[in-house]
């Protein structure tokens, strides 16, 4: 999936490494020289993540006191890892699906869109799919976000990996330490 341009949702529980294979399919494309931009959804309040992911311009609210850039602007080029994509707000959501669909941000406080040239990468712990059902989830978003899905399963139903990731840490640590 890494040679391709196709949006990927990384699925699995808390603590398998999602992040981790999101920067391995970035650093494996062909957008590896470009910025690999980290967004946690789920960290930040609505107001917050909407001027992170799009920026703003200054004078938008009380506490723009300049134009800041926004995350998918700053990934132009590269790939934006949307973290915790499952717990963004459905009026968030309607916002997101726009950049998604359209490859286009509209800063806050501002009339003009900008294009954006982005691979996206999600990930979450939540069953989407069922959160779609219960509607938490907007149906249209996840569809565009699941192009690829990838289940991440636990390090528990993968005991092959532990040996190997074991030396990797013995290896960065004994680095570090000079050892």
């Amino acid at each position: 999936v890494a040679a391709t341009t196709a949006t990927v949702l990384l699925l699995g529980e808390t603590g398998t490494g999602k992040e981790l294979v999101a920067r391995g399919i970035h650093e494996l494309s062909p957008r590896a020289t470009g910025p690999f931009i980290r967004v946690n959804c789920g960290a930040l309040s609505e107001s917050l993540l909407e001027s992170e992911l799009f920026g703003h311009v200054k004078g938008a609210f009380t506490s723009a006191h300049e134009n800041r850039t926004g995350r998918f602007e700053a990934a132009h080029g590269g790939t934006i890892f949307l973290d915790e994509i499952g717990e963004m707000p459905l009026s968030m959501q309607v916002k997101l699906l726009r950049a998604v669909q359209e490859r286009e941000v509209r800063e806050v406080g501002s009339e003009l869109s900008t294009k954006i040239d982005v691979r996206i990468i999600a990930a979450t712990n939540k069953d989407l799919g069922e959160a779609v059902k219960n509607g938490s989830f907007r149906n249209d978003l996840y569809y565009r976000i699941s192009v690829v899905p990838l289940f991440i399963p636990p390090l528990r139903d993968r005991q092959e990996d532990i040996p190997v990731i074991a030396d990797h840490v013995l290896e960065s640590c004994s680095s570090k330490l000079n050892k």
